[in-house]
């Protein structure tokens, strides 16, 4: 059996807002809609096995920038969600302007979680003054957002950030959220798809876990939703790294799949930013960037006739 993953990205005291466990090879077939599954309406045959490769984070720092870049450019990824709110998105964006092709999302943020690096809304505290914690910053955990912020607030948050973005050169091809905060209530889930629809963006679900299936009853027919996603967890040993997604590309069916990871080098920065943190800390992040360019990954990616694929395509069927 594969191991379990977490769903979310957490750091310090978050925890998983769900869990994702791989299908074994001899798994049950992702659940599809009848004579319309996504890789058929993307132009597939229906046994094809497409992947989309996303980055999280980027923009969070410019070691993250660094190595997210550096996987785009080499084709080791085929996707980003990019953080408004950080530091670093200015050179994002740049990238963004100078590469007009490049497959960019928004990965929203209404949580700052590490302990000496922190950020808050774009939308200004005064305007969404619920969204931010005592010190003036943005939540620490998930957990906090659902027990104070005001939806109404949220939207105003999540419509300054893609604003922001666009104004910047970054025109969004899809849409996810840090720590996946905006699946954590009813609430949070409707804002989100309200202002995905306003902007006509694909978001981040998938038919393989509670954490995002509980929530397809409020999808309507026909809105794109990838049939599995994975990311690797805490419980996967460093030592094992390359074999999880190895395995991982082995079980795959036929489908749309969503592999998310977290790029950056383990430098300086990265340890400054993320301190002693082991869970998606500066090492994991190494230990991400040094799979996806993995012989074995790649190697095993061409063996089972996978086809990678971006959300740019998938935003066309919006």
């Amino acid at each position: 059996m594969l191991a379990v993953v977490g769903s979310t990205h957490c750091a310090r005291s978050a925890t998983p807002a769900g869990k994702i466990r791989p299908r074994p090879p001899d798994g049950p077939a992702p659940t599809m809609i009848a004579d319309g599954s996504l890789q058929v309406r993307l132009g597939y045959p229906p046994d094809a096995k497409l992947l989309i490769l996303n980055a999280d984070d980027l923009g969070l720092s410019h070691s993250t920038n660094a190595a997210t870049l550096t996987a785009f450019d080499r084709k080791l990824v085929t996707s980003a969600t990019a953080m408004l709110p950080c530091p670093w998105f200015p050179e994002v964006a740049a990238y963004a302007r100078s590469h007009p092709d490049a497959d960019l999302g928004l990965h929203l943020t209404l949580t700052s979680e590490w302990r000496d690096y922190r950020w808050g809304p774009v939308a200004g505290r005064a305007l969404v003054p619920s969204l931010v914690g005592p010190d003036g910053y943005f939540y620490a955990d998930a957990a906090a957002v659902v027990s104070h912020a005001k939806p109404e607030e949220i939207e105003v948050e999540l419509r300054a950030q893609i604003a922001r973005a666009r104004s910047l050169g970054l025109e969004p091809t899809h849409l996810d959220a840090h720590m996946h905060v905006l699946y954590r209530s009813a609430e949070l889930f409707g804002v989100f798809l309200k202002v995905a629809r306003a902007y006509k963006l694909p978001i981040r679900m998938g038919r393989n876990d509670d954490l995002f299936r509980r929530w397809l009853g409020l999808t309507t027919p026909g809105e794109p939703i990838v049939d599995a996603i994975y990311s690797p967890g805490a419980d996967v040993p460093a030592a094992r790294w390359n074999d999880y997604y190895v395995k991982l590309i082995e079980s795959l069916r036929p489908g749309v799949t969503e592999v998310f990871v977290h790029l950056a080098f383990d430098d300086e920065e990265s340890r400054a930013v993320m301190g002693e943190h082991t869970d998606w800390g500066a090492a994991w992040r190494q230990r991400e960037f040094d799979a996806m360019r993995s012989r074995a990954v790649r190697s095993a990616m061409e063996r089972y006739h996978v086809i990678l694929i971006g959300w740019r395509d998938i935003k066309g069927l919006m």
